[in-house]
């Protein structure tokens, strides 16, 4: 099936074995970039790509080069070459606000997690990337499990609007939800002890723990994320374009090199 993310709205879950069935052999090729696929995708002439600082799905600086690298920027740049338009990379402080530019048509592509909610705002590929989620606590943290997390008294740490945020909310019984406006301000939180564990996927965990001597990410998880390419509503003309370039980046090997690329950790290993 071409087009992007068919969706069922079963509890919280998508419905991605419905979008995999019954692919075509021309969807391991990109299609060609027509002016009304350019059109869709990129109307002000340039593709706007949509990222934040912190996580390597996302955007981060290579501590030994300092170049920027992440899944989202590295992919943009390529959909772009594809489309044969330039690129602006449009930089925000978190999750939510590059989501908040998506659904407004602000910004014209992004990679994140294709949940059910965000699907009703956004049009997403198959996923890409299989994400675990989990927590960061700082030094001396008596903490060694993320069974020990939902106790009386214990403050966790999320990104402001994120999906982590609302998940955990509703599934803590006695830990309390403390937002972070963004990943840096999470990091100061943790080492001024403002919360007691930071819950996000495993990706932004690690390097933030690189930045944080002491802390350690808590073995086990308490949920995936299923990364994929996000686009605004709408942009229908450009779909069929999308998610066979997805499904390229994914066959030709060029996705895990942009994986590798970016340092990703804690994907999913079963």
């Amino acid at each position: 099936m071409l087009g992007l993310l068919s969706l069922s709205l079963v509890g919280c879950a998508i419905d991605f074995k419905a979008f995999t069935a019954g692919k075509s052999s021309r969807e391991t090729k990109s299609a060609l970039a027509t002016a009304e696929v350019r059109q869709a995708l990129a109307p002000s002439g340039v593709l706007r790509v949509g990222v934040y600082l912190g996580s390597p799905t996302s955007w981060v600086k290579d501590p030994k080069s300092g170049e920027s690298v992440g899944i989202a920027l590295d992919l943009g740049k390529e959909l772009a070459k594809r489309l044969n338009v330039p690129v602006q990379v449009v930089e925000f402080d978190r999750v939510a606000q590059v989501l908040d530019s998506l659904k407004d048509g602000k910004i014209d592509f992004t990679f994140t997690n294709a949940t059910a909610v965000r699907a009703k705002d956004m049009d997403f590929t198959v996923p890409l990337v299989r994400l675990e989620l989990g927590y960061l606590v700082a030094v001396a943290s008596q903490l060694q499990s993320v069974t020990e997390i939902d106790k009386a008294g214990l403050r966790v740490g999320v990104s402001q609007g994120s999906s982590s945020q609302g998940v955990l909310t509703q599934l803590f019984k006695q830990a309390k939800v403390i937002p972070a406006d963004s990943l840096a301000k999470a990091k100061n939180m943790l080492e001024t002890k403002q919360i007691d564990a930071f819950a996000t996927n495993k990706g932004i965990l690690f390097e933030m723990s690189d930045t944080l001597p002491g802390s350690q990410v808590l073995q086990g998880r308490w949920g995936l994320e299923n990364l994929a390419i996000a686009i605004p509503k709408g942009r229908d003309a450009g779909r069929e374009f999308v998610q066979s370039f997805a499904n390229n980046v994914g066959q030709s090997g060029l996705l895990n090199k942009v994986i590798v690329r970016s340092g990703l950790r804690g994907t999913a290993k079963d």
